[in-house]
C-alpha cells in the first residue's frame, strides 16, 4: 500500500501481502477484488486504529497483565478474565480519528443520500492462515446500518479478540496474545437469498479432484454454525461434471428485519427443493478452482446469491489437510462389517473414536467432558473448543460438513459425525460408543476390530401398478440382457418387474468409481443409458422397474479397477451392498440416476427401484439423492422398495411412510434371511426352503400392509416361478403383480387367472 499506517483500507488498495495491516480476512478480500472475482465491496478498519484504540485507552498493560498468569484449563476463571477484558474494551472511548476515518470511508461507500446495509466482520492477523483457522473464533455482525451502530459494532469486534475461545485457542497453539491483532471489514452486505460454503478439495477425504459445495436458505450464518442441514453437491475438477447432490429439508432461515436478523419458517413449497441450480452448482465450482489456482493453496470459501447474482464473501487457506491424512490413516480399517450402526449423520472428520457420552445442552458444560469422552450436542460451535480437544470423538444432531464444528474437529484430529438429527435424544449419557468419523456411523459399543470395512445399511426393492390384459394380477417378467429385450416384449406379459442392473454394469466395462477417477464418467452413462432404452423401447409403454444395482462387493471387485475400490469381506450377502452403498457412494448412485434420467427423456416408462435397505432412514437418504436428480418432477416416475429383509416386513408401515409407489419382494434373500441360511452354501441350502411357514406369514404380511395403504406389491423371486401353489396363495392375499422367469409367464398367467376364477366365483 501507498500508505504503510493508514487507518483505513478500501479493498482495492489491499492484497495478500497485506496480513499484518488487515488480518488474514481482509488480505484476501482485496486480493479477490483486485482478481477480479465477484466480492461485495467494503473497507478494512485496519491493525493501526486498533492499536490506536489500545493506546488511547490504556488497555495495553491491563489486558496482558490480566493474561499473564491465567490456567485455561480453569473453565471458571476463563471464562471470568474474558468478560472483564471485553467489559473494558466496549465501554472505554472510541479514538475521535479514527472514528472520523471509518465514518468517511462508510459516506463512500454508501454513496450521497443513504446509509448503506453493511456486513462487520473481525479479521485477526492469524486468522486465515495456512497453519491455523481462526473461523468463526471473533465476531460478526450483519445487517448494520447508521454511523453510531457501525461505531460501536467496531468496537465488540475489536473485543471479541478476548473470548474464552480465543484465548484458550491462542494457548493452546502456543500463539502469543500481544502477537495478534484485529483488523475490522466493513462490506456492503448481501441480502442472501441463498448462502453457503464450498471447499476446492473434498475436506473429509482430501481427495483433490472434488469440489464440495453446501447451501441453505437465507442468510449464511445458520450454515457456519451448523444449525441447519445445508444441501451437498460435488462437483468433479476440469470436467465440472456434478457428480452427486443431496438436498436437505430446510424448516427455518436467517433473514434481514429491521437493523438486524431474525429466524423465519422456511415456506412449505421451498423446503425440499434444491437451493440453486445445476449452472450456478457449476458457476461455484469454477469460481473455487480459479480461486485455488490464483493462491496455489486449496481453499474454504463463503458465498451467496442475491437477485440472482453470486458474490464470494470470504476465502481461506484449508488448514485441516494434514490432520484429515493423518485421521485417516489411523482409522482407515473402519469398523468391523459384522457390527451394525445405531446412528448414522454425515461424515465430518475421519478417524475411529470409542469412550462414553457425555450429551451437552450448552457450552455451559463443557466441564462434564473429561479425556477420551464422546462429546454429543445439539450442535457443536466455537464454545465448545475446550471440550472437543479432550473428547475422543463428536457427535451432533445438526450441520453439515463443511460447518464450523467440522472444521474445528478436522483440525484437532477429532473423529466427527454431523447431522445424526437424534444423537442427543436417542444416546443416553454414560452410555459406550464408537464413531466412525469418516463414514458418519455410531456404534453401540467400545471395541474397535481394525479388520474389514465399513457395517452396511440396505435399502428395498419397488415395482408398480399397470394395465390389465386377462388377469387382473400383472404378471411382469424379470430381465437383465439388452439383448433378450425385443424377443421378449413380444410375449403376453405385462412390463418388465425386475430388471437388473449388473450385466449391463459388467458390460461397461469398468467399475464406475474408476471411470470417475479416469473422468470418462460421461461415457459410463450413456453406455448405460443406451442399454436402458433398448428395454424401455421394446416393452413402451409398458413399465420397465429398473433394480438399481445391487453387486456385492466380491462382484464388484470382478470389475476392471474394481480390486482398487472394494474391500475383501468375509461374508459379502451381509455387507456393503444395496442402499448403504448409495449413502456412501452418492457419486456412483447419482451415474445410475443419470442414465435414467437421460432415457425418461424419451421413455416415460423407466421407473428405478432400490434394493436391501436396512432401515427407514436409510431409505429417506436414498430418496433425497433421487430427488436431488430431478426424477420425481416426473408425475409418471415411480420410486419402488424390495423387500427383503425381515427388517422391511416387520417395519413396512414405516418404509411405506417415506414415500414410496410399491414394493417387490425379493424371496430368495428374504427367505435365506428369515431362516438364518444360504441358499449357496452346500452345507446349509437343504434348510432352504421358500415354503415355509414363516416365509409364507412375512409373504401375506407385505401383500396386505400394502394393499391397506394403496400402494401396489409385486414379488421378484425365484419362487412364483418355480411353485405353482405359491402363486395361488399370493393371489389370494391379493397381490398385484408377480415377476418371473421368460419361460414361465404363460404358466404363471394360466394359474393367476384360474385363482383369480376361483375367487370371483
Amino acid at each position: 500500500m501507498p500508505n504503510a499506517h493508514p487507518l483505513i483500507a478500501f479493498f482495492k488498495d489491499i492484497d495478500k501481502h497485506d496480513i499484518p495491516l488487515v488480518g488474514g480476512k481482509g488480505a484476501n478480500l482485496g486480493e479477490m477484488t483486485q482478481a477480479k472475482f465477484p466480492v461485495p465491496y467494503g473497507f478494512a478498519v485496519t491493525v493501526v486504529s486498533y492499536d490506536r484504540f489500545l493506546e488511547d485507552s490504556g488497555l495495553r498493560d491491563e489486558i496482558n497483565a490480566a493474561l499473564k498468569d491465567l490456567d485455561v484449563e480453569d473453565s471458571d476463571e476463563l471464562d471470568r478474565v474474558a468478560r472483564h477484558i471485553q467489559r473494558r474494551i466496549i465501554n472505554a472511548e472510541f479514538p475521535a480519528d479514527v472514528a472520523k476515518e471509518v465514518i468517511s470511508a462508510y459516506k463512500k461507500l454508501s454513496g450521497v443520500f443513504k446509509r448503506a446495509t453493511v456486513a462487520v466482520r473481525s479479521s485477526a492477523t492469524a486468522e486465515d492462515l495456512p497453519g491455523a483457522s481462526f473461523a468463526g473464533q471473533q465476531a460478526t455482525f450483519l445487517d448494520v446500518k447508521g454511523d453510531q451502530a457501525l461505531l460501536t459494532n467496531i468496537k465488540e469486534c475489536w473485543a471479541s479478540l478476548f473470548t474464552a475461545r480465543a484465548i484458550f485457542y491462542r494457548v493452546q497453539n502456543k500463539i502469543n496474545h500481544d502477537k495478534v491483532k484485529i483488523c475490522v471489514i466493513v462490506q456492503k452486505m448481501v441480502q442472501s437469498e441463498v448462502s453457503g460454503v464450498m471447499f476446492s478439495i473434498n475436506p473429509v477425504t482430501n481427495e483433490k479432484d472434488r469440489i464440495v459445495i453446501e447451501s441453505v436458505w437465507g442468510l449464511g450464518e445458520m450454515i457456519v454454525q451448523g444449525s441447519v442441514l445445508p444441501d451437498k453437491y460435488v462437483v468433479q475438477k476440469e470436467t465440472f461434471s456434478i457428480l452427486s447432490k443431496e438436498v436437505s429439508d430446510q424448516s427455518k432461515q436467517l433473514v434481514r428485519h429491521g437493523n438486524g436478523t431474525r429466524e423465519e419458517e422456511v415456506p412449505v413449497s421451498w423446503r425440499d427443493k434444491q437451493k440453486i441450480t445445476d449452472k450456478e452448482i457449476v458457476e461455484l465450482a469454477k469460481i473455487a478452482n480459479r480461486l485455488q489456482e490464483h493462491y496455489y493453496f486449496p481453499q474454504d470459501m463463503e458465498w451467496a446469491k442475491e437477485d440472482g447474482k453470486l458474490y464470494i464473501t470470504q476465502t481461506r487457506p484449508i488448514t485441516t489437510m494434514a490432520a484429515v491424512a493423518k485421521q485417516a490413516q489411523k482409522g482407515a480399517a473402519g469398523v468391523s462389517a459384522d457390527v451394525t450402526p445405531f446412528l448414522s449423520g454425515e461424515p465430518a472428520s475421519p478417524g475411529i473414536g470409542s469412550g462414553h457420552v457425555r450429551i451437552l445442552k450448552s457450552p455451559s458444560e463443557i466441564d462434564h467432558v473429561h479425556q477420551g469422552d464422546v462429546l454429543v450436542a445439539e450442535m457443536t460451535s466455537p464454545d465448545y473448543v475446550p471440550a472437543m480437544r479432550k473428547a475422543s470423538a463428536i457427535i451432533t444432531n445438526q450441520g453439515g460438513s463443511t460447518s464450523h464444528a467440522a472444521i474445528v474437529s478436522r483440525e484437532l484430529g477429532v473423529p466427527c459425525v454431523v447431522g445424526t438429527r437424534t444423537a442427543t435424544h436417542a444416546l443416553k449419557e454414560d452410555q459406550i460408543v464408537t464413531v466412525d468419523g469418516a463414514k458418519g456411523l455410531v456404534y453401540l459399543g467400545g471395541e474397535v476390530p481394525e479388520a474389514d470395512k465399513k457395517a452396511a445399511l440396505l435399502i428395498k426393492k419397488i415395482l408398480k401398478k399397470k394395465k390389465r390384459t386377462k388377469t387382473a394380477t400383472k404378471i411382469y417378467v424379470n430381465l437383465a440382457e439388452p439383448e433378450r429385450a425385443k424377443e421378449i416384449a413380444k410375449k403376453h406379459v405385462d412390463g418388465v418387474g425386475l430388471l437388473r442392473a449388473e450385466f449391463m454394469i459388467a458390460n461397461i466395462g469398468i467399475h464406475p468409481k474408476e471411470a470417475i477417477k479416469l473422468k470418462t464418467q460421461d461415457k459410463f452413462i450413456k453406455k448405460l443409458a443406451k442399454d436402458l432404452e433398448v428395454f424401455c423401447e421394446a416393452f413402451y409403454p409398458r413399465p420397465v422397474t429398473y433394480r438399481a444395482t445391487d453387486f456385492k462387493t466380491n462382484e464388484y471387485r470382478a470389475l476392471p479397477g474394481g480390486k482398487t475400490w472394494e474391500p475383501i469381506e468375509p461374508n459379502p450377502l451381509l455387507g456393503f451392498r444395496g442402499a448403504f452403498r448409495y449413502v456412501a457412494n452418492p457419486e456412483v448412485f447419482n451415474l445410475e440416476l443419470q442414465a435414467i434420467k437421460l432415457v425418461r427423456e424419451k421413455y416415460k416408462n423407466l421407473n428405478l427401484m432400490i434394493p436391501f435397505c436396512r432401515s427407514p432412514q436409510e431409505l429417506a437418504r436414498v430418496r433425497k439423492l433421487v430427488a436431488a436428480s430431478g426424477l420425481f418432477e416426473s408425475t409418471t416416475f415411480k420410486f419402488l422398495m424390495m423387500c427383503e429383509l425381515p427388517v422391511n416386513v416387520i417395519m413396512l408401515e414405516d418404509f411405506i411412510k417415506v414415500g414410496i409407489d410399491g414394493i417387490s419382494i425379493g424371496s430368495n434373500d428374504l427367505t435365506m434371511l428369515l431362516l438364518g441360511t444360504d441358499r449357496d452354501n452346500s452345507e446349509v441350502a437343504q434348510a432352504f426352503n421358500e415354503r415355509a411357514p414363516v416365509v409364507d406369514w412375512a409373504l401375506a404380511r407385505v401383500i396386505k400392509t400394502c394393499n391397506k395403504y394403496g400402494i401396489t406389491s409385486s414379488i421378484c423371486g425365484q419362487a412364483p416361478s418355480t411353485y405353482e401353489d405359491l402363486v395361488e396363495k399370493l393371489v389370494q392375499w391379493g397381490v398385484t403383480g408377480i415377476s418371473v422367469n421368460p419361460d414361465a409367464i404363460e404358466r404363471v398367467r394360466e394359474v393367476v387367472a384360474k385363482t383369480e376364477k376361483k375367487i370371483i366365483s
